[in-house]
């Protein structure tokens, strides 16, 4: 599933916290789905509006939160280089998307009732 920052549900986002520095949320799930589709961690960034210092860090950071890699890269070059999501990052990828519906899903009555509480507010703001 195809998800950017752009076209996630804006009334419900979901982070999940391992510890107070680790944490999965919708910015490193789009990060992953663009490595996923476009084999670049550099390409996946740009997608998201993201610098390629920041890319790499969020790659770095997921690389290192799990007990194994999410993302594995080959340096650039007259080859090229490359990027791709590990069975480890695809299951993690996997799983985050799943717990995302489901909770959005038991939610989304909530979720109704408290937009219809909410103040009208003019367009643009």
């Amino acid at each position: 599933m195809l998800r950017s920052m752009t076209n996630l549900h804006p009334e419900f986002f979901l982070r999940l916290y391992f510890t107070q520095s680790e944490m999965m949320g919708p910015g490193k799930a789009a990060l992953l789905d663009g490595i996923q589709r476009t084999g670049s961690i550099s390409a996946a960034g740009r997608e998201l509006g993201m610098s390629y210092k920041r890319a790499w860090m969020l790659v770095e950071a997921m690389n290192a939160m799990f007990r194994e890699p999410v993302v594995s890269s080959a340096r650039g070059g007259p080859g090229g280089g490359g990027a791709e999501l590990t069975q480890t990052g695809a299951q993690v990828l996997d799983l985050f998307r799943q717990i995302e519906a489901s909770a959005a899903e038991v939610n989304a009555d909530r979720i109704g009732q408290m937009k219809a509480l909410l103040a009208d507010i003019p367009e643009g703001k």
